[in-house]
């Protein structure tokens, strides 16, 4: 099957997969980070691990990128069976396509499951996530461009908010919880580097937005711009979370951001507290987390089968929420989630290197210019 025949309709501009990128990592992984970080590193120089992690995933996204523009037009599930064989295409092609089903249960159900604790108490996780689902439905059907347009309009709004609830958080922000800088050594920066890398999954996603881009030749540019951003959003997060509440009150608490801006008030303003409006900004990112994962591995039967990606649409749904209500609880999700985050780290950081590689050797694609 030769590249895809885009239209208009179905082609990106390089502000729009940028944006993309920073809307698939900015999902539910920020109301956890800091937790999941103090819990592995038990220090507060975990905010050095994301500056670490993000170097590292700017180099991985680098990689993708050079991969996919020697295969313009194609998304990964096209081009590698030139690079490896039809059978072994075909089985890495499975692999990405059920990380990405997998991906968008889990946001699904992290939804739900703060939605439920949060704003509708009470009410049955597969309610919410059913009813969003339709919604993400209604949305994907429209194809990639709607998708894009979308996230131009969340992205913005998300940032806002989040920044002013986070500054306004400095009332209670005490910097001696952020000392003594390298108090434990490296070592404890170094185990926190994990944790921050599983956060920072969602630019594995131009292996399939590069080959939507009007002008591929800027790819780079959409994913350094789609990775800085949430490297400085989740870098915010931290500080402010840790610098208020301490490594103790972070590791105790399930959703530490969330309760960071539960813990105050400004008397006066139109909102006086701010969690429940982050809270639903917030949801919008998990809902497009949820969106472009169910997009993708819908995308990747199709183009295994090469058949219309619409029917694939509608048959992930049952699958999705199969899989989102798997877990009994809050603590299983999470579990579900940290090792999918861990199979990214490899499928993705690995992979794309050694078909680069190979690529080069066998000199299959053509050369960017």
């Amino acid at each position: 099957m030769s590249g895809i025949n885009n239209g208009p309709k179905d082609q990106i501009t390089t502000s729009q997969a940028a944006v993309m990128v920073i809307n698939y990592m900015l999902g539910a992984g920020i109301l956890t980070l800091p937790r999941t970080m103090v819990e592995a590193a038990k220090t507060s120089d975990v905010w050095m691990s994301i500056l670490i992690s993000g170097v590292i995933i700017l180099v991985a996204g680098w990689v993708i990128v050079k991969l996919c523009r020697r295969f313009q037009g194609k998304t990964v599930f096209q081009f590698m069976p030139e690079i490896t064989g039809k059978w072994i295409a075909f089985i890495i092609s499975m692999i990405i396509i059920t990380y990405f089903i997998t991906i968008s249960a889990f946001e699904i159900r992290i939804m739900a499951e703060v939605t439920g604790f949060y704003l509708l108490e009470g009410t049955p996780a597969w309610a919410i996530v059913m009813t969003f689902m339709w919604v993400g439905l209604y949305l994907i059907l429209g194809g990639i461009n709607c998708i894009a347009r979308l996230y131009e309009i969340i992205l913005p709004i998300t940032l806002v908010f989040f920044l002013i609830a986070i500054l306004l958080s400095s009332r209670i922000f005490d910097v001696n919880h952020l000392r003594p800088l390298l108090g434990s050594g490296i070592k404890p920066v170094l185990q926190g580097i994990k944790p921050s890398l599983l956060s920072f999954t969602g630019y594995e996603i131009m292996l399939v937005t590069t080959a939507f881009m009007k002008n591929p030749k800027k790819a780079n540019k959409a994913m350094m711009a789609g990775i800085v951003v949430p490297v400085i959003i989740y870098l915010i997060t931290v500080i402010m979370v840790i610098g208020g509440m301490s490594i103790n009150g972070v590791e105790k608490r399930t959703w530490p951001t969330l309760d960071l801006v539960r813990s105050f008030e400004v008397q006066g303003l139109f909102f006086e507290r701010f969690e429940s409006l982050l809270l639903v900004i917030w949801i919008m990112q998990i809902f497009s987390t949820f969106t472009v994962t169910h997009y993708a591995a819908s995308l990747g039967w199709s183009q295994l089968f090469k058949k219309n990606v619409r029917p694939f649409i509608f048959a992930m749904l049952p699958v999705i929420y199969l899989i989102a209500m798997i877990p009994k609880d809050i603590n299983e999700a999470f579990k579900l989630g940290d090792m999918f985050g861990n199979v990214s780290v490899y499928l993705f950081g690995g992979i794309p290197l050694i078909l680069l590689l190979i690529s080069i050797l066998l000199k299959k694609g053509a050369k960017p210019n």
